[in-house]
């Protein structure tokens, strides 16, 4: 059974690394290779995750750079079925809700393969956010729904999807967490930062309707303007969000911030080790609510919505949406000793890629 594991940006590499490990004890029954896309394409972005998560070289790497989602989407698609006609894999595999999921489904699905969608069912029920429509187009072409929680499954039926097409496995970047916990709590990252745990808190921030609206940028930094008076900010940038600095002109708010420090992105190893010694996390990020629950770290979500209710409802996560005096207040309660608890969600226990090949040896 050939199947293809596509990935394209940095949260993909984490969710298809344990599945080709685990798909990897099959080598009579399974043959994985790994599709980058080249979504993120440089160093920083793409090459040390594959380093840090024990990942070999792509089989297939379609290099399609960056552009308008209609731009990148399309030379997915375009390039994509070039190597799907040529391969003939007996599946595809797609993960998250990037550009790349949708466009290989897409793909796929025309030309009669089967599509098994890992993180199926997770809806914000906001389509402004361009991965609200990846995912909702993605699950509706999916012949297996890997499911991270239950919600998601009652997403899945009210959408008509049938029930023996949804299987709840759990979460597979839960399963990277827990599998590489030694080696980031070993890195050297904390000494390079001249910090100590829990002595700062933890920043990421790219969305759009984040980092290119300037009302909103402003409303946040204003936030975190007053939150570093009182805990050092490591903020390691997304180049997306570094471009919007200055073209928003914002490089003068930033220096003005000594206790908000700048970063270059950084390798999942290193990050990790920063985000489980965190204070706590502010964020716009998915995945990062998901980790910050396992982890028990607080985490500030910087949306009005989220498509995962689960790290709200069952673990440590709070939408404090751009609203200044939300930010500050939920921030002021954390320092002040008052942070949410929570629990690790049902299946988040580092086994999911086991279930999801169990599922597909004895389907296929």
């Amino acid at each position: 059974m050939k199947v293809f594991l596509v990935a394209g940006a940095r949260p993909n590499f984490m969710k298809i690394a344990p599945i080709w490990e685990e798909m990897k004890r099959y080598p009579d029954e399974i043959e994985p290779l790994i599709i980058h896309t080249g979504q993120h394409y440089d160093d920083v972005m793409s090459k040390v995750f594959f380093e840090d998560l024990s990942l070999p070289e792509p089989d297939i790497y379609l290099g399609v750079g960056s552009g308008s989602h209609a731009v990148q989407t399309a030379k997915i698609m375009i390039e994509f079925e070039k190597v799907l006609l040529e391969e003939q894999p007996d599946l595809i595999m797609v993960v998250g809700d990037v550009n790349s999921t949708l466009a290989c489904s897409l793909v796929a699905s025309k030309l009669l393969v089967p599509v098994a969608h890992v993180e199926a069912g997770l809806r914000s029920f906001d389509r402004t956010m361009p991965e609200e429509i990846n995912r909702l187009v993605t699950d509706s072409l999916s012949n297996y729904l890997f499911t991270t929680c239950e919600d998601a499954n009652e997403n899945l039926n009210r959408e008509g999807i049938p029930d023996e097409k949804i299987f709840f496995v759990g979460n597979t970047m839960v399963d990277t967490l827990l599998r590489f916990r030694d080696k980031y709590d070993s890195t050297s990252i904390l000494s390079q930062m001249k910090v100590k745990k829990e002595g700062y808190a933890l920043l990421t921030l790219h969305r759009p309707s984040n980092v290119d609206d300037e009302r909103n940028f402003t409303s946040i930094l204003d936030a975190l303007e007053e939150i570093q008076a009182r805990i050092k900010i490591i903020f390691p940038a997304h180049p997306r969000t570094r471009k919007q600095i200055k073209n928003l002109e914002l490089e003068e708010k930033f220096a003005d911030m000594q206790n908000l420090i700048l970063v270059e992105p950084l390798g999942y190893l290193d990050f990790m080790s920063l985000l489980a010694n965190s204070k706590f996390v502010l964020t716009d990020s998915g995945g990062i609510q998901e980790e910050t629950t396992v982890l028990g770290i607080p985490c500030l979500t910087l949306r009005e919505n989220t498509e995962r209710p689960i790290t709200v409802k069952e673990g440590t996560n709070v939408i404090v949406g751009v609203d200044k005096e939300k930010i500050v207040e939920e921030s002021r309660n954390i320092l002040n000793g008052n942070s949410k608890t929570g629990k690790t969600p049902k299946f988040w226990d580092g086994k999911a890629a086991q279930r999801i090949v169990k599922i597909l040896r004895r389907k296929l």
